[in-house]
């Protein structure tokens, strides 16, 4: 007896909690009375359910796309003690690293989908998802399954107590564990934000692609450029290529002067690569030109947003690098992966056509150089009347997207069901001040359908200005 009451006491004094895994099912709390004080010793819980994993992640750590800057870890400490206690995944497998404002999603799964048309097992780490949580960890193609999600959260769960770590470092030490315990051959890994900080940087890759340069999270980048081009030239490793997929004056020292600095060989993809447009039958077709000398011509890429044209220069010159490194794709293997990205990869929410008659597209381009390039390609549409659904969320340049948006068009301020989303009637009042006009329907499925009410076949309907307004869109 006196050596239990020891134990309880030295645990009294040490204040140290006693944590069991146990089924949630039997989750209880346990009292005993020693005389001393009285003790709860709480049962953890060990999920069965994935249902519950969800909750748990979502609810219990702080998650950069729900709740904002507060998420954001500024180092690598967490995850690098994750990938420790999974006895380091990410040195066990092949990668590729892209980074960038704008592109990177669409060029990792172009990327992606190429090399799996090559026969390569490939795996797909992107951010955020639209619809469900596995979306983010693919193997050719397929996502992750719910059974893994459930068995790795069980695995780590003691590390996650002692460590806590994010949300986004979580699923980052999860993609890389699934990606060993799949044997892919190459996985091509998308920055969640930044470079320098970004929890994927623990990896030493085959070559390293940054997109493009914009403005972007200047609260936790900086409020320059050069400052934002800095924080994703953090990706450049020693001796690793990297490839920059558009030269832009404003910040190529910034790459030129980090790429020296490690010896890594660096590229402007495009110095090399230019891509033209053409129209056929209501599809932006791509031809694409290498030295001025056609490699890809009328290709009717699955991604219709005329962006494009700046991340395909960026995915042929890392083809062209792996080719150079051993790697087996043939140019047939490229098309048919630029063909194949949709129906390869899952992605969505690109320029996506949701229905001809009214015209319905939605894109999550959410930043000032996103929102630029669709108002562009919106001027190239043939219409009677546009209506835009716009929402936002609230740590976005608001004025600096309000005021590219086109003043004859009528609007439908919503917001997603998330604490970041600006709120709805703020988004409307604000947007008033820039000649904007329409009507509050907080709820983006529900504008969806009074737009179309209201639109005739002759009419246009763009839904967008987030990420997580596209991704609450019924039936994607």
């Amino acid at each position: 007896m006196a050596k239990k009451c020891g134990f309880f006491e030295n645990l009294l004094m040490n204040k140290t909690p006693l944590k069991i895994h146990f089924p949630k099912s039997a989750l209880k709390v346990l009292f005993q009375d020693h005389g001393l004080s009285r003790i709860a010793i709480i049962f953890a819980p060990m999920f069965t359910q994935y249902e519950d994993v969800l909750e748990y992640l979502y609810t219990s750590l702080p998650m950069f796309q729900r709740i904002g800057a507060v998420a954001y870890k500024s180092d690598l400490t967490n995850t690098i003690a994750l990938c420790e206690s999974l006895d380091n995944p990410q040195r066990k497998f092949k990668s590729i690293h892209i980074a960038g404002t704008n592109g990177k999603g669409s060029t990792s799964h172009m990327l992606a989908s190429v090399l799996q048309s090559a026969g390569y097992k490939t795996g797909l780490y992107t951010s955020p998802h639209l619809k469900s949580f596995t979306e983010r960890i693919r193997v050719n193609g397929k996502e992750v399954t719910q059974a893994f999600v459930v068995d790795f959260v069980n695995r780590i769960q003691t590390s996650i107590d002692s460590i806590q770590p994010s949300f986004f470092e979580i699923t980052v030490a999860m993609a890389f564990d699934y990606f060993v315990r799949e044997q892919v051959d190459i996985a091509v890994i998308e920055v969640g934000l930044g470079g320098r900080l970004d929890s994927t940087n623990v990896i030493t890759p085959e070559l390293s692609l940054i997109t493009n340069i914009g403005w972007d999270h200047t609260d936790l980048l900086g409020n320059t450029l050069e400052k934002i081009a800095a924080e994703k030239a953090g990706i450049i490793k020693k001796n690793v290529p990297v490839i920059i997929s558009e030269r832009q004056s404003t910040v190529e020292k910034v790459f030129i002067d980090k790429a020296k600095q490690e010896n890594a060989s660096l590229c402007f993809a495009s110095d090399a690569y230019s891509v033209n447009l053409a129209a056929e039958k209501g599809n932006i077709l791509f031809d694409v030109f290498k030295n001025k000398v056609p490699v890809v011509e009328r290709l009717d890429l699955p991604l219709q947003g005329e962006y494009q044209r700046k991340n395909l220069p960026g995915v042929l010159k890392a083809v062209s690098i792996l080719r150079e490194s051993g790697w087996k794709i043939s140019d047939q293997h490229i098309v048919e992966g630029l063909l194949k990205v949709v129906s390869q990869t899952g992605l969505k929410g690109r320029w996506q056509k949701l229905s001809a008659s009214p015209l319905v597209i939605c894109d999550t381009g959410h930043n000032i150089d996103g929102i630029e390039n669709v108002v562009h390609q919106l001027k190239h549409l043939v219409y009677e009347k546009l209506f835009v659904i716009i929402g936002m969320v609230k740590d976005k340049d608001i004025s600096g997207v309000l005021q590219l948006l086109p003043k004859d068009a009528n609007y439908y301020f919503c917001q997603a069901n998330i604490p970041r989303a600006l709120d709805a009637v703020t988004l409307a009042e604000q947007a008033g001040k820039f000649g904007l006009k329409g009507v509050v329907i907080p709820n983006v499925n529900d504008a969806i359908a009074q737009a179309k009410l209201t639109a005739t076949t002759d009419d246009v309907i763009f839904v967008g200005g987030s990420t997580f307004i596209v991704a609450e869109i019924e039936g994607l």
